[in-house]
């Protein structure tokens, strides 16, 4: 997988993420080539800080652990969903023929290609979750 796909894989996880109730600083996309290994070095430890003050998954999202379990669950199942998955290969596609990866047009087409989807693969497995779990509430974030 290319850099512009790696772009679209972060807004895909920042979707689900959001959708799921997580932190959005739990997640970093940065680049760093090989010869730049203090740059790599400072990401990292930058990165472990935001990890640090957030705590413990789901301290900073006030989540209980069963919540926090079906919420992982269903972000897990929606990013592995065929239906996700197949629209990710098109929009993929569709940018390549753009040749456009900038913020405003990725933006524009994940609103119009995959956020629905997230939603509605999301919705669709806390349904599930709770549904196993004998109607436990659980809440969307």
């Amino acid at each position: 997988m290319g850099n512009y796909e790696a772009i679209l894989t972060e807004h895909i996880v920042r979707n689900v993420m959001e959708y799921a109730g997580l932190q959005p600083g739990r997640f970093s996309l940065d680049w760093a080539s090989a010869a730049e290994a203090p740059l790599f070095v400072e990401l990292i430890t930058k990165f472990t800080g935001q990890i640090r003050e957030l705590g413990e998954l789901g301290k900073a999202e006030e989540m209980s652990r069963e919540q926090l379990r079906f919420n992982l669950a269903a972000a897990r199942s929606t990013v592995e969903s065929l239906k996700l998955r197949s629209r990710f290969g098109k929009l993929a596609r569709d940018l390549r023929e753009l040749k456009d990866y900038s913020s405003d047009v990725i933006e524009a087409k994940m609103a119009e290609k995959l956020n629905e989807a997230i939603v509605k693969e999301m919705d669709k497995h806390l349904t599930q979750s709770v549904n196993a779990a004998d109607g436990i509430k659980l809440t969307r974030h």
